[in-house]
């Protein structure tokens, strides 16, 4: 039986981590990790953890200040996931929850479940009625834009730790550079490795039809957001025009965001990002409609807590793996052979590297 926990502070801390890996995409190129820590204690001296990637330092200081308001809101309640998002989607319901808000009630979703489950003493996985496995991960650190000699390298280098497959970034301005680097890593790679293709939104569906119809032959795993993410008209025609498969959803706002676009057919297959799709609790009502809709789901980004979520999820797919936050945490994940299993530790499993918290700390 799970002790009732009762909220009592949410802590913050900002640290940007050097990327082993540069991630060069269509849209800029990443090379430390900025990083929001969420430590949320209870008066029982449980403390659930979380943490969000911001993509830029301004994005954690924002949703920083959004804690600050929450905790006034929240503080002597109970560690109720789905009770304290139903009240705090209320309070913010006038300005909008989307942006810095949505991604900070998400982040706090997951520290009340990860809570929740050290307090039981237990992993996600199992709180949730599932059991640990090995899940397939695709490598997908590094491997941006860059020459087709230099991206074959970088995928081959991807491989160890047993990988057995890795994502790919392109969008080069000609679209000859973008065929020569895929032709590059898929010949460097040979037929036993899968590929990922990811363009981040950087072309038009015209273009998009153009560049996919050249890749079709590779034989790719898929061809991420080629468009606009939210234009599901448009990702429809590109997934029944080309025969590569055509994956989205990272940018999902919700589960309601999945919906919308398996109604529109915009896609093959789809991926939620923990933090976008609304934490844990999101997360499992998207696993819900992915399963409803026979559509198969991966992850995007947040590998710790995607793993447990993945072992529960009735069309689990692939777990995108990327190592930024593990330089601050006590334990990483360990890749065996090309998969993740959820670690049997209570909760989500994290725990922060305090040493290392101080090293890369902002502010």
């Amino acid at each position: 039986m799970v002790p009732r926990l009762t909220i009592r502070s949410i802590a913050t801390t900002l640290v940007s981590v050097p990327m082993a890996r540069p991630l060069g995409t269509s849209a800029q190129s990443i090379r430390e990790a900025p990083l929001l820590l969420i430590d949320l204690e209870t008066d029982q001296g449980i403390t659930g953890l979380a943490y969000l990637f911001c993509y830029l330092p301004l994005g954690a200081q924002l949703i920083a200040h959004v804690f600050e308001e929450v905790i006034g809101l929240i503080k002597g309640d109970a560690v109720d996931p789905v009770a304290v998002g139903m009240k705090l989607a209320r309070r913010f319901r006038l300005i909008g929850v989307s942006g810095v808000i949505s991604q900070a009630l998400a982040a706090l979703d997951v520290a009340c479940w990860d809570a929740l489950t050290v307090a039981a003493q237990v992993p996600l996985v199992e709180f949730l009625g599932g059991i640990p496995r090995a899940i397939p991960a695709y490598n997908s650190n590094g491997l941006g834009l860059m020459p087709p000699t230099s991206v074959a390298d970088e995928a081959e280098s991807l491989l160890e730790g047993g990988f057995r497959a890795v994502k790919m970034r392109l969008g080069h301005p000609a679209m000859s550079d973008d065929f020569a680097a895929a032709r590059a890593v898929r010949k460097r790679l040979g037929p036993g490795i899968d590929v990922m293709v990811d363009y981040n939104q950087a072309l038009t569906v015209q273009e998009a039809l153009k560049r996919g119809r050249g890749l079709d032959p590779e034989g790719f795993a898929w061809i991420e957001e080629p468009i606009e993410h939210d234009d599901y008209a448009g990702c429809a025609r590109i997934a029944r025009e080309l025969l590569t498969s055509i994956q989205i959803g990272e940018n999902f706002a919700g589960p309601h965001a999945l919906s919308a676009a398996l109604a529109a057919n915009a896609a093959d297959i789809v991926m939620v990002d923990l933090c976008r799709i609304g934490g844990v609790t999101g997360w499992r009502h998207a696993a819900s409609l992915a399963a409803t809709a026979g559509i198969k789901l991966s992850s995007h980004l947040f590998p710790e807590v995607s793993a447990h979520l993945l072992c529960v999820s009735p069309t689990s797919h692939w777990l995108e793996y990327v190592d930024w936050a593990s330089p601050v945490l006590t334990e990483p994940l360990v890749v065996v052979n090309g998969t993740v299993t959820p670690p049997n530790r209570p909760g989500t499993g994290l725990s922060w590297n305090r040493e290392a918290v101080a090293r890369y700390r902002v502010g």
